[in-house]
């Protein structure tokens, strides 16, 4: 990959058209048109419907901001217990890092080298540079492992972390996923990982198999494709056979009851995407 990743921006652009489109807010993100191109930002602007074209534009929307808010979410509840190591694998476009707003966590972005540096590039010109608190680790981990990637760095294996894992899974290989799992499951007592993944598609209804179908063709055509699945139950038998000690999974009703209950615009998630949450 020698340009950042197509998906990667996709994602950014609906967590930036979440700001303006719905209310209230379910993931505030300050800087979300910071990390956009400035002419996708600007017509985002002008004309934040057409990313509210159909009800599958909106649940995906909403899944977004609800996985970021998930994991954020996490992130607050682990620093109050202690924890000060903050670890987003494939970060994207994520802004966290440059809106962290606890002085003693430390934060590490792991990224493919072309998205890393489009990502620093696009807030460099918008003025915004990274604090020394934050490591960015330019790493491919089709090529390097997750630990050989962090081990670069002064993340401390012998304390605890919170991993966001988002955006990431459903575009690996199996023995890719079980290494990061057997990887951050090895670390001390108290990590936490986050990410989301998809259900397979026989599954999913009609309606479901089309909106899949339909979306799987649009990835795979930027060269990006969606690879790996599981059902709830296969999952949790993964995490359990990697060491996890208890696994979090929320579905569509969970999440759509934890962070869109009782909204007069009807923003909810679609049935595809699940949010998990395994710890140590």
């Amino acid at each position: 990959m020698l340009q950042a990743s197509r998906t990667a921006e996709r994602v950014a652009e609906r967590r930036a058209a979440h700001q303006l489109l719905d209310e209230p807010v379910v993931f505030h993100d300050p800087l979300a048109f910071a990390v956009l191109r400035p002419e996708v930002a600007a017509r985002l602007r002008i004309a934040p419907q057409e990313y509210d074209r159909n009800p599958v534009a909106r649940s995906l929307r909403a899944f977004l901001a609800a996985r970021s808010r998930f994991a954020e979410d996490t992130l607050n509840a682990a620093i109050e217990r202690g924890v000060t190591q903050y670890v987003i694998v494939g970060a994207g476009f994520d802004t966290f890092a440059y809106r962290n707003p606890y002085s003693g966590i430390r934060v590490f972005e792991i990224d493919h080298p072309a998205t890393q540096a489009e990502k620093k590039q696009r807030l460099a010109a918008a003025g915004i540079e990274p604090a020394g608190n934050v490591s960015l680790i330019p790493a491919d981990l089709s090529v390097y492992s997750l630990g050989d990637a962090l081990a670069t760095s002064a993340f401390d294996r012998e304390k605890a972390a919170v991993f966001a894992w988002l955006g990431v899974v459903p575009y690996l290989e199996l023995p890719a996923i079980e290494t990061i799992f057997r990887y951050v499951s090895a670390l001390p007592k108290g990590t936490e990982i986050v990410f989301d993944y998809g259900i397979p598609r026989q599954s999913l209804n009609l309606i479901g198999r089309f909106v899949f179908d339909r979306m799987a063709s649009r990835v795979a055509a930027i060269g990006e494709p969606w690879k790996t699945f599981f059902t709830p139950e296969e999952l949790l038998r993964l995490l359990r056979d990697a060491g996890f000690s208890a696994v979090e999974d929320l579905g569509p009703n969970e999440i759509n009851a934890r962070y869109f209950a009782g909204r007069s615009d009807r923003l909810r998630a679609g049935e595809a995407g699940r949010i998990a949450r395994a710890v140590v």
